[in-house]
């Protein structure tokens, strides 16, 4: 029984040691993460070259020779700085050094597809003047692979009738029908004017889509999407095929 009791004892204190060193390893304040270092403008000397520079602030950061797996990206072009991983304490020691101006860290966006048009200036409501006349007598030619018709972008709801000046025709093929939207369609590929791979659907209603509420991509970007003349009318052509060869002919 004493041995047993023994044995117990020494579990317990064996599992007690193994979430100890979990719990070490998940709260290591020396967790690296990728950390932008910024240096100005590049250097007009010829005889510098950035990625050596940019090596030996890293080595002597660190105190490591080898840069396997800490340096993620070297900037050499438009401004002069690198991406590397780093723990807190070498984010601080890196940000003291000569020639850095500054350090901070890296962020991943998500897509906000919904916001584009706002963030150009472009905004819905009485903040942008508008005019509808004008908007609704433009008609946008896309050359793509197609149009999906029966999408919301591309209803013809509130639209009146089709600008005098259209003198194009609807010939999108077999099930393929068009409105006071989508006025016109042509095919130039054999696989008709509709849209399988969403190329053509997504630029157009970039271009002229209406507005579409409580719409996202997959969840992120949740919002109205709209096109920047959502008011316009929209004639697609279709010149590149499903398997994304493009080909027109000039007649």
């Amino acid at each position: 029984m004493a041995k047993l009791v023994a044995f117990y004892d020494l579990l317990s204190c064996l599992l007690v040691f193994f979430l100890s060193l979990v719990s070490a390893v998940t709260d290591d304040p020396q967790d690296k993460q990728v950390y932008v270092v910024y240096m100005g403008s590049l250097p007009s000397q010829l005889e510098y070259i950035p990625m050596s520079h940019h090596m030996s602030i890293l080595q002597e950061a660190t105190g490591e020779s080898l840069m396997e797996g800490r340096l993620v990206r070297s900037y050499k072009r438009s401004f002069n700085g690198f991406a590397a991983r780093l723990t807190e304490s070498e984010r601080d020691r890196v940000a003291k050094m000569e020639g850095v101006v500054s350090v901070f860290p890296n962020k991943n966006y998500k897509l906000q597809t919904t916001a584009s048009w706002n963030f150009m200036g472009l905004k819905e409501g009485n903040n942008t003047k508008r005019n509808l006349a004008i908007e609704s007598d433009t008609i946008i030619g896309v050359i793509d692979t197609g149009i999906w018709p029966e999408s919301e972008s591309f209803s013809d709801k509130g639209f009146g009738p089709l600008p005098k000046k259209w003198k194009g025709v609807c010939s999108g093929g077999k099930n393929f029908t068009c409105n006071n939207k989508l006025i016109g369609a042509r095919n130039y590929t054999g696989e008709g004017t509709r849209d399988s791979v969403g190329h053509g659907s997504h630029t157009a209603s970039t271009a002229a889509g209406n507005a579409v509420p409580n719409t996202s991509f997959f969840g992120i970007g949740n919002g109205t999407a709209r096109g920047g003349v959502p008011a316009s009318r929209i004639a697609s052509y279709k010149v590149c095929t499903d398997l994304g060869s493009c080909t027109v002919w000039i007649r």
